[in-house]
C-alpha cells in the first residue's frame, strides 16, 4: 500500500533536507543544447539552506561548470535503495562565486578536490534551484517492506507503508 503525499512549501523543504541529509551522493546531470545527451557524475550534496536550494562545490574548469553556462536546466537524482529512499529533481543551476558560502560550506575532505583548501583557486559553488521534484520514500525501510509484501501475498491484506508525491517549492 501507498500514499501520496503532496508536498509545498515548508513541508517540501523539510523532505528534500531529510532525503538529501541521509543520501548526500547524487547523479548530478547536465544536458548542453549543442549535444543531445546528458552529462552526469556522482556529486556531494554540501548543503539544502533555508529555501530549499541545495549547494555543490566544483571546479570552475569542470565539464558541469561549463555544460551550466551553456544550459542552467539541470537535472539531480538521488537513491538509497537500502533504505527504499528516492529523489528525482528538475532544477536550475547557478554557478556562484562566494567566498563567505565557500567558508560556511567548507569541508576538509574537499581537499581531495582542492589541493589548497578554501584558497583553492579553482573553486566554485554549484546553487541549485529547484523547479519541481519527485520523492519516493519507505516509512519501514526496504527489508521491512518485503516481509510485509510476503505476508500480503500469504493473507492478500496489503501493510507496505510507502509514501510518495510530488514537491512544489513556488508559492
Amino acid at each position: 500500500m501507498y500514499t501520496i503525499k503532496n508536498l509545498e512549501q515548508e513541508k517540501g523543504i523539510i523532505k528534500i533536507k531529510q532525503i538529501v541529509d541521509e543520501v548526500m551522493f547524487c547523479f548530478f546531470c547536465t544536458s548542453p543544447e549543442i549535444q543531445n545527451q546528458p552529462n552526469a557524475t556522482v556529486m556531494t550534496a554540501q548543503d539544502v539552506d533555508d529555501d530549499g536550494n541545495i549547494w555543490f562545490f566544483s571546479g570552475k574548469d569542470s565539464q558541469r561548470n561549463h555544460d551550466i553556462a551553456l544550459n542552467k536546466n539541470i537535472n539531480l537524482y538521488f537513491s538509497s535503495p537500502e533504505k527504499d529512499t528516492y529523489l528525482s529533481i528538475n532544477a536550475e543551476a547557478a554557478v556562484v562565486y562566494d567566498n563567505a558560502m565557500i567558508e560556511k560550506l567548507w569541508n576538509p575532505i574537499l581537499k581531495i578536490w582542492f589541493k589548497d583548501g578554501i584558497e583553492d583557486q579553482n573553486i566554485s559553488l554549484i546553487k541549485v534551484a529547484i523547479n519541481e521534484a519527485s520523492y519516493w520514500d519507505s516509512n519501514d525501510g526496504k527489508m521491512v517492506n518485503f516481509f510485509k509484501m510476503l505476508a500480503a501475498v500469504i493473507t492478500g491484506i496489503d501493510n507496505t507503508d510507502s509514501v510518495h508525491g510530488s514537491i512544489n517549492l513556488n508559492p
